[in-house]
């Protein structure tokens, strides 16, 4: 996928948890992972209480959406 796939709002999934896309740039995606924490308010940004992480144009090519719209980053992943 690329990262003009995503949209700021959209869950995904990977092996370390579930994430939430908060910001597109030229050619990265940034995410919070919100599977690691039960309080909600922390995901309400910007800023986050949380850290956020940015996946780049590699990391992206490994995402593919399923049937059902959600979004899935299949193989090893460091994310």
């Amino acid at each position: 996928m690329l990262h003009t796939d995503f949209k700021i709002g959209d869950e995904f999934t990977t092996a370390t948890g579930t994430w939430r896309c908060t910001d597109i740039g030229t050619r990265t995606m940034i995410a919070i992972k919100i599977s690691d924490y039960e309080d909600q308010s922390w995901f309400n940004g910007p800023p986050y209480a949380v850290v956020q992480h940015v996946f780049d144009e590699d990391a992206l090519s490994g995402f593919e959406r399923l049937t059902d719209g959600t979004l899935t980053l299949g193989g090893e992943s460091p994310y």
